[in-house]
């Protein structure tokens, strides 16, 4: 018997159209698919090209830094060390200076308006502490009464840069007619920095007594 199609032609077409639809389809959607993966892996690269330009660039101004030269400053630490040596020496030599300013200007407020002095020796004691060498002041003035001598002896007595402060000699002359009594005292420099730097107490003094004057 001869086969005999049942289907209308219709048919037939319509799935042939269908089948054709799906395949362009997916033959799209593949071509899609590698258009987007194409574009992505472009887009991965360049920013990669980027990211590489950009770590050049940064390379470049690194090596564009100049190197700092390591400075030897061995000579600067011996300068230093001398300079502190020096400050060190200048230090101790003024620690042991006396003032002489400061003595003199102590001297002169205590000294009484009727006694006046006519020399004045000093000596700086020796800073190794040896006594073999005198040190000290030596006053030499005149007043008119033995009373100007123990009120000046007095008030030496209180400078807190004098000590072991005497009375050498205390004499009256007759000198143009006038009676005078002329005196030494003698007086130690206290050492810079001793413990002596307040001013001690005062010791009385007992005038010397009076000396008769040759009348001429």
């Amino acid at each position: 018997m001869r086969a005999v199609n049942l289907l209308p032609r219709e048919e037939a077409k319509r799935s042939f159209e269908a089948g054709r639809g799906v395949v362009f389809g997916a033959v799209g959607g593949a071509a899609l698919a590698t258009a987007v993966l194409a574009s992505m892996v472009m887009s991965a690269g360049g920013s990669v090209n980027a990211k590489q330009s950009e770590l050049d660039m940064l390379r470049a101004q690194v090596a564009a830094v100049p190197v700092v030269p390591v400075v030897d400053t061995s000579h600067e630490d011996s300068l230093a060390a001398e300079k502190g040596a020096r400050v060190g020496a200048l230090s101790a030599a003024l620690s042991g200076r006396i003032a002489w300013d400061r003595v003199l200007r102590q001297v002169s407020l205590v000294l009484p308006e009727d006694v006046w002095l006519t020399n004045l020796n000093a000596a700086a004691p020796d800073p190794t502490g040896s006594t073999a060498v005198p040190s000290g002041i030596t006053l030499t003035g005149s007043t008119y009464s033995q009373n100007g001598v123990a009120r000046f002896l007095s008030r030496l007595g209180v400078i807190p840069d004098l000590a072991n402060v005497r009375l050498q000699s205390s004499q009256g002359q007759l000198i143009n007619g006038r009676e005078l009594v002329q005196f030494t005292m003698l007086a130690d420099i206290r050492a810079p920095g001793s413990a002596a730097a307040a001013a001690p107490a005062a010791t009385p003094v007992t005038p010397p007594a009076s000396t008769e004057v040759p009348s001429s």
